[in-house]
């Protein structure tokens, strides 16, 4: 198959680059919001044993959170798809823009050559978001674990 010569894709290129911008500033602000979140939870004076709890609970929260996030960002890519008419309806779009997300391209869903540049871009935004999120989580797996093992954190017995 042979691809235009990009003289269509300013449009799907604008947008793509606009989803991009709006998803990045997105996941960093919820992350931070998060983060803020577990570092009021690992905080305070508790029982060694409860906050080895705590901090499982805790990391697995933010993991969920951070699959809720890219749940939403996928999202978002779907809506623009079904709104610039690149995907005919709301389960395509969101299996087409999960697997451009992730990188997965498994599904036998094309988008037209018109929109290819959008797709491309979707799978960008993807490797920097999951790139975010393996970072945040490592950090947070970190925070925990310090957090309880701690020489002068106070502890009751």
């Amino acid at each position: 198959m042979e691809l235009e010569s990009g003289a269509g894709w300013s449009r799907d290129l604008a947008w793509g680059l606009f989803l991009i911008v709006l998803n990045v500033v997105f996941h960093a602000i919820s992350l931070g919001l998060i983060n803020k979140d577990v570092t009021s939870r690992l905080g305070g004076s508790i029982q060694r044993w409860h906050h080895v709890l705590l901090s499982v609970f805790v990391v697995a929260g933010a993991a969920l959170s951070t699959v809720i996030l890219h749940g939403i960002e996928v999202s978002s890519w779907a809506a623009a798809y079904i709104l610039l008419g690149a995907l005919p309806n709301g389960h395509s779009a969101m299996l087409y823009s999960m697997n451009a997300m992730t990188s997965y391209g498994h599904v036998n869903l094309y988008l037209a050559p018109r929109w290819q540049m959008m797709g491309s871009l979707e799978a960008l935004n993807g490797w920097i978001l999951f790139g975010l999120t393996t970072a945040f989580l490592f950090a947070i797996v970190q925070k925990a674990w310090s957090s309880h093992s701690s020489p002068n954190r106070i502890l009751s017995t």
